[in-house]
C-alpha cells in the first residue's frame, strides 16, 4: 500500500482528517431523510435544484395550506456543521424545520451548500448567497418553483442558521444589503449559537478557507471588521446563545457589535440557561427547546 493512503496530513477532530493522498475522512456522518409528507404535522417537503452548474439543491418545507391564495412568511435556512458536516437533508435539521414550519405557519427552504474541505470556503458562502438569489427570482410569481410562487410572501423573508449556518446567514444578509437586493424584503435574522472568529487563529478555518487568517481581521469571522455591516439587510435580529456553549461569548460579542454599529435595525438577545451548543438539534426532548422555539415563532410572527 502506498504510504500516502494511510498517512494523515491534517487532522481536525471531531470534524475531519485529510490523508496525504488528498482523501477526506469525516469523524461523524449525520443520517439523512427523504423528502415527503410528515404525517404528524401535515408538513410537506420536497427537494429542488438551485443551480445545475454547481449541483446545489435545497429542501422546501410547506405547512398545511388552508386556502389556495394563502401567502406565508418565508424562512431561508442555512444548516450548521462547522462548514464541513451536515446537510439540508439531515434528520435533525428536518425535524427542527418541520416543527418550526408547523408551529409558526411559515414556509422554509434550507440550502444544501457544498461542504469544505473538498469545496474550500468561500464556496459555502457563495452557494448560500446564490440560494437567496434563486429565491428572489420568484418575486413576480414566475420563478421555477410553484410552492414559492403560490405560497411564499417575499415581502416577509427571514434568514436563519445555527452555528456555522448562523455565520452564513449573517454573511448573506450583508450581501443582500450591500448589493441592494430589491426583489425581496428581509425582515429579520435568526442567529442561533453562532460561530464567529476570535483573536487566536482558528487553524481548521484557515485550512478550509485558503487566504483567510482564521482570526478576527477576517470580516467573515468578525462582523466588526466588515465595512459593509452598516448596510446589512433586515430590520431585526434575534441572537440566541446557550449558557454552557463554548461559542457563547462570540454570540454575545456579535450582539454587542450590532447594538453599537451603524446598522439601523433592532437586535434582541436570548440566552438559554444550563444548555450547550445547538442543544435543540442534538437533544430535541430537552425542556428548554420549547421556550427557544416559542421565542423564534414570536420573533417571526411579530415582524
Amino acid at each position: 500500500m502506498d504510504s500516502s493512503e494511510s498517512e494523515i496530513a491534517h487532522d481536525f477532530p471531531p470534524y475531519f482528517k485529510v490523508y496525504k493522498d488528498g482523501r477526506v475522512e469525516r469523524y461523524r456522518v449525520f443520517p439523512s431523510v427523504e423528502a415527503g409528507l410528515d404525517p404528524t404535522t401535515g408538513v410537506q417537503s420536497k427537494d429542488v435544484m438551485i443551480s445545475p452548474e454547481t449541483g446545489v439543491k435545497a429542501r422546501i418545507f410547506l405547512p398545511k395550506i388552508n386556502s389556495p391564495g394563502q401567502k406565508l412568511p418565508l424562512l431561508v435556512h442555512y444548516h450548521g456543521g462547522a462548514f464541513c458536516l451536515g446537510s439540508a437533508f439531515g434528520v435533525m435539521f428536518n425535524n427542527f424545520l418541520t416543527s418550526l414550519v408547523s408551529q409558526a405557519n411559515i414556509i422554509a427552504i434550507s440550502v444544501d451548500y457544498r461542504l469544505a474541505p473538498e469545496h474550500p470556503l468561500p464556496i459555502a458562502y457563495d452557494d448560500s448567497w446564490a440560494g437567496l438569489q434563486w429565491v428572489a427570482a420568484h418575486f413576480n410569481g414566475l420563478g421555477p418553483e410553484p410552492w414559492l410562487n403560490d405560497h411564499a410572501d417575499l415581502g416577509r423573508v427571514f434568514l436563519a442558521g445555527e452555528s456555522a449556518g448562523a455565520n452564513i446567514a449573517h454573511y448573506v444578509a450583508v450581501q443582500a444589503g450591500a448589493t441592494k437586493l430589491a426583489s425581496i424584503k428581509i425582515h429579520g435574522l435568526l442567529i442561533v449559537h453562532p460561530f464567529f472568529g476570535a483573536k487566536e487563529p482558528d487553524e481548521m478555518y484557515k485550512y478550509m478557507c485558503p487566504g483567510s487568517s482564521g482570526s478576527d481581521d477576517d470580516p467573515k469571522l468578525n462582523p466588526a471588521a466588515d465595512p459593509n455591516l452598516k448596510n446589512m439587510a433586515g430590520d431585526r435580529v434575534l441572537v440566541c446563545v446557550a449558557e454552557k456553549d463554548g461559542l457563547r461569548n462570540r454570540g454575545v460579542a456579535y450582539y454587542e457589535t450590532l447594538a453599537k454599529s451603524e446598522w439601523d435595525g433592532h437586535v434582541e438577545f436570548y440566552e438559554t440557561s444550563g444548555e450547550d451548543h445547538c442543544f435543540h438539534m442534538f437533544r430535541p426532548d430537552s425542556e428548554k427547546v420549547g421556550p427557544l422555539i416559542e421565542k423564534m415563532i414570536h420573533f417571526i410572527n411579530n415582524a
